[in-house]
């Protein structure tokens, strides 16, 4: 039944989507999805599928658009129902679970060794299964806290310039005591984006709770959960993560999700970089970056992005890469991270970039992905299974539920998949 309305959904989807600058006359179509992510990304892509439809004699994209936050359930009822694209475009994590039920071909026929070696090492390690190439993507992500510099020196709290100093535990809470002073009757100290769904919270929150020496699954075996996203050390990250909304600090129900950090009743939102572009356009200098705190077992953010595949259901591959290879050419990559604020996938773009240079605004993002503090995210067909869970837990926890159960059931709904993908 749930396939079904996932199916209906993608039916009605496709019934309203409107092409971009596309003509099939004399030419081969190649079917695209990508999720509905920020406005200015959406912006960048569109006129990148109208310049390769304009520009391309042979092949004709015809884009269509699903909401992130189904996302994955309607790829995956579109692939029992024989009705997936030729261009896929999907959270990295998932790479393993597509690859597991044969929903993807390998790239590494189509990709140039010039490309590859201008492409992150964490790019290529995201879209790597099996010791062959199954997706690329246009950049990698950033994960910190942003601030607002006048809040923060107002309230006295050093502000960490990099890696090298980032805040402790101690000095996190601290942090968030001297905020609680100077923020506005109907403000808060901190933006966790609880209006955000699905995959953010395995994302933001597994991270910190490996910072605090836990785990969202055992990364030996890859076998269970069990003891390590219940264990001790994720229980304390999750009573800690709990006190933040007993004292008032975060909260589940912000006055204005969109607009509580620009406008000052907020002066730390932890997200990522695709709200570089919103916050510095509204907040200027007054906007600093504030890298990963240490909870105690060593700094940690995530890392890895959306990226771009090739179904086994193709039956134009050959236009399928042509699409991918405009997308990764070194102009299209730079415009999508003026877009979104993104780390460019190509080292050259990436190097070209003041923001990403030291002393700029994002220079941290570089740092953190450069030197060892981002973590992927599992590699394993049970993410899916890690993404529910997760989700669940933490939105239990922020509501006042008892941190061990929460936990509990996260371990449950993990352990659960990776014995039904064993069978």
């Amino acid at each position: 039944m749930k396939a079904f309305k996932i199916l209906v959904l993608v039916a009605i989807v496709l019934a309203i989507a409107v092409p971009v600058g596309v003509s099939a006359q004399d030419k081969q179509e190649v079917t695209l999805w990508f999720h509905s992510g920020q406005g200015n990304e959406r912006d960048a892509l569109d006129a990148q599928i109208t310049a390769f439809n304009e520009a391309s004699a042979d092949y004709v994209i015809t884009p269509l658009e699903v909401p992130e936050g189904s996302y994955n359930d309607q790829v995956k009822a579109a692939a029992l129902a024989g009705e997936l694209p030729c261009v896929l475009d999907f959270d990295g994590p998932f790479v393993y679970n597509y690859v597991f039920a044969g929903d993807l071909i390998p790239l590494d026929d189509y990709a140039s060794d010039d490309l590859l070696a201008d492409i992150l090492p964490s790019i290529i390690d995201q879209g790597m299964v099996d010791g062959q190439l199954w997706s690329l993507g246009q950049f990698d992500s950033g994960l910190a806290i942003w601030g607002n510099k006048a809040m923060l020196e107002e309230a006295g709290v050093r502000i960490p310039e990099g890696i090298e100093d980032t805040w402790t535990l101690d000095e996190f809470n601290a942090a968030m005591d001297a905020l609680a002073g100077v923020i506005p009757e109907d403000g808060y100290v901190i933006d966790f984006k609880f209006t955000y769904t699905g995959e953010w919270y395995s994302y933001a929150f597994g991270p910190w709770i490996r910072s605090f020496g836990g785990d969202t699954i055992d990364k030996e075996t890859m076998d269970t959960a069990e003891g390590v996203l219940n264990g001790p050390e994720a229980v304390a990250f999750g009573e800690w993560f709990q006190g933040l909304f007993e004292k008032g600090y975060a909260t589940a129900t912000p006055v204005d999700p969109d607009a509580d950090f620009i406008e000052g009743r907020v002066p730390l939102s932890y997200v990522g970089h695709w709200m570089y572009v919103t916050y510095k356009e509204a907040m200027g200098d007054n906007l600093v970056l504030i890298p990963q705190p240490d909870f105690g077992a060593g700094a940690v953010t995530g890392m890895g992005s959306w990226n771009w595949s090739i179904t086994s259901a193709c039956p134009n591959p050959d236009g399928a890469w042509a699409f991918i290879e405009h997308l990764m050419q070194p102009d299209n990559m730079a415009a999508m991270s003026a877009a979104g604020g993104a780390i460019p996938a190509r080292i050259s773009v990436l190097e070209a970039d003041e923001r990403f240079a030291e002393g700029g605004d994002m220079y941290i993002y570089y740092q953190q992905l450069a030197e060892g503090v981002a973590v992927p995210r599992a590699a394993t067909a049970a993410y899916p299974a890690i993404q529910t869970g997760m989700s669940d837990a933490i939105n239990a926890i922020a509501r006042g539920e008892d941190v061990q159960a929460s936990l509990d059931g996260a371990v449950d709904t993990i352990d659960t998949l990776i014995e039904s993908l064993a069978q």
